[in-house]
């Protein structure tokens, strides 16, 4: 595991279970061919899931929050 990764996407999602849970799910899409959402050269599944977080590409949203909330607002 990328720890740069790791602690670029702990800034967008800093509450480890949460991180933790969203990693998994999407971990669990791209294993089921889903596409990346960024460009990278990671064979490593959870690599590529932390950058697409770190990126913002991926946040965490609360159930019953509105959608229309920016992602860093999210948390």
């Amino acid at each position: 595991m990328n720890d740069n990764y790791l602690n670029r996407a702990l800034e967008m999602i800093p509450n480890k279970q949460v991180l933790v849970t969203v990693a998994a799910k999407r971990a669990r899409q791209l294993a089921k061919g889903e596409r990346p959402m960024v460009r990278a050269n990671e064979s490593n599944l959870l690599d590529l899931v932390l950058l697409e977080i770190a990126e913002g590409k991926i946040a965490a949203r609360m159930p019953g929050e509105p959608e229309d909330v920016p992602p860093a607002a999210t948390l």
